[in-house]
């Protein structure tokens, strides 16, 4: 039974490994293929994860703004108004929801502090410099978010106890 699993979990790690090889050599030729790359050089995007959101978004010049493209995905609260009265809810989940998983389970990454490993730099440095720059930026304010969230909590906690 045991040797079943096992024999199972390899013959997906090879289909794994095959596809994402097939994703690899498919790339070059891709009209979208500097897109992908740019979006890898964000923590967790990786080749497959790149290519997938790239392939299910299309060319993200379609959308005006970042607002166009997060209501897209669905990641948007929802709203109930009547009158003066304006409530809002959780996220509408409205539109592809592959897409919407993908940067969502991308953005796990960023709960842990920012690091960049050997492979992300590798994959930054050999981006244009508008792309690096931008990259900088973002970390930048990843970071102050960061610092501003872990305040806040240490701030609730010596509430908790009663202390000022």
């Amino acid at each position: 039974m045991l040797e079943d699993y096992i024999a199972a979990v390899e013959a997906a790690e090879a289909r794994r490994d095959r596809l994402t090889a097939q994703i690899e050599a498919m790339l070059p030729d891709w009209t979208l293929a500097p897109v992908v790359a740019a979006l890898q050089t964000m923590r967790g995007m990786a080749l497959v994860n790149a290519a997938t959101l790239i392939a299910e978004l299309g060319d993200l010049a379609r959308f005006g703004n970042p607002r166009q493209l997060m209501a897209y995905l669905g990641l948007v609260p929802s709203e109930h108004s009547s009158g003066a009265s304006l409530k809002r809810g959780g996220l509408t989940k409205a539109g592809n929801s592959a897409a919407r998983r993908l940067p969502v389970e991308a953005a796990w990454c960023y709960r842990f502090p920012a690091r960049v490993s050997r492979e992300l730099r590798l994959r930054q440095e050999a981006q244009p410099r508008p792309i690096r720059d931008r990259l900088e930026g973002a970390a930048a304010a990843v970071r102050a978010l960061s610092q501003a969230r872990s305040q806040r909590q240490a701030g609730q906690c010596r509430h908790r106890r009663g202390r000022p």
